[in-house]
């Protein structure tokens, strides 16, 4: 604890993450451990293959390899201190490495629902305007697009930060979560802060529901071109190149919008962590299996790699 006119404030918060018996911690400790791990391995692999296959090097697999990318570095923000926790006594994080992790779980939060927009329209041009796809989305221009994905999330919420880290927190210090979340945290300020609240209430919402109606609105375009396709096997076809991303898309706007149309009376710190765990560890578990089972060319990319890797093992 520091003093700041002869208040005393904190210097570090404990995340409670899931309070349970030490047996249990070590359970979920192995179980988030291995679910890392195969994350980490699953969307490693779908970068690898689009990096080292060349028939790959078109503006679906580089967005598809940046998303996984992405999953990567989403995951780390939150997971290695989730099972430091499990095995920590005290369960510590401190003042500063708290927002960091908020800025950067938030950032990557919503530089994914960037990249999935983007995603849908490259399917809508392939399949609404094939003719002109390869002149509109080259790789040139797929690539300015997802760096401005990127760079434009992580522009979004430093000014909010600030304003809470500006906020007097003279205790307690304890968040009923594994990640610092802003609810939590300004459920902790000495004083009330609904401005601040509500700014970030208005900044998420905004970015979920915009991207989200962009979303809908490129596939019903879609969804108008392949049903004037006169044959069945040009159909499926068309449906099969965006059934991944729309499985994705279900699976992460569907656990955000639970945040917002669930009601949360009775155990809303309990719904928020579960909510908060599928969208930050199981989604991105889940989106290699969705992409690598549903393509054929990404299947022949990582076979390809698998049996380059057994070769050289055996030489």
């Amino acid at each position: 604890m520091k003093s700041l006119s002869g208040v005393s404030t904190v210097t570090e918060f404990i995340l409670l993450s899931f309070p349970c018996s030490k047996e249990v911690q070590v359970i979920l400790f192995m179980l988030f451990l291995v679910s890392y791990i195969l994350t980490l391995m699953g969307n490693g692999a779908i970068v690898c293959a689009v990096k080292l296959d060349r028939r790959l090097h078109t503006p679906m697999y580089i967005l598809l390899a940046n998303f996984a990318f992405l999953e990567i570095c989403y995951i780390n923000t939150t997971v290695p201190n989730m099972l430091k926790n499990f095995l920590s006594e005290t369960k510590t994080i401190s003042f500063m490495a708290c927002f960091f992790q908020f800025y950067f779980f938030f950032s990557m939060g919503i530089t994914e629902t960037l990249l999935l927009p983007l995603m849908a329209f490259d399917r809508y041009l392939a399949i609404c305007q094939p003719l002109h796809y390869p002149v509109i989305m080259n790789n040139h221009l797929c690539m300015n697009l997802v760096a401005l994905c990127w760079v434009t999330a992580f522009l979004c919420y430093p000014i909010p930060i600030y304003f809470i880290t500006q906020l007097p927190f003279c205790g307690p210090n304890t968040i009923d979560h594994f990640v610092c979340d802003p609810g939590p945290l300004l459920a902790l300020s000495c004083i009330p802060a609904p401005g601040i609240e509500l700014s970030c209430s208005i900044l998420s919402s905004l970015i979920i529901f915009i991207t989200l109606f962009f979303i809908l609105g490129s596939y019903t375009l879609v969804l108008r071109a392949v049903l004037r396709v006169p044959s069945a096997a040009g159909r499926r076809k068309a449906f099969s190149t965006c059934g991944s991303h729309l499985a994705v898309v279900s699976l992460f706007y569907g656990t955000l919008m639970i945040m917002y149309i669930s009601p949360t009376s009775g155990n809303p710190g309990g719904i928020q962590k579960i909510v908060t765990l599928f969208y930050s560890l199981v989604t991105p578990l889940i989106n290699p299996l969705i992409y690598s089972l549903r393509n054929k060319d990404m299947k022949a990319a990582l076979r390809k790699i698998h049996m380059c890797t057994g070769i050289s093992q055996s030489k």
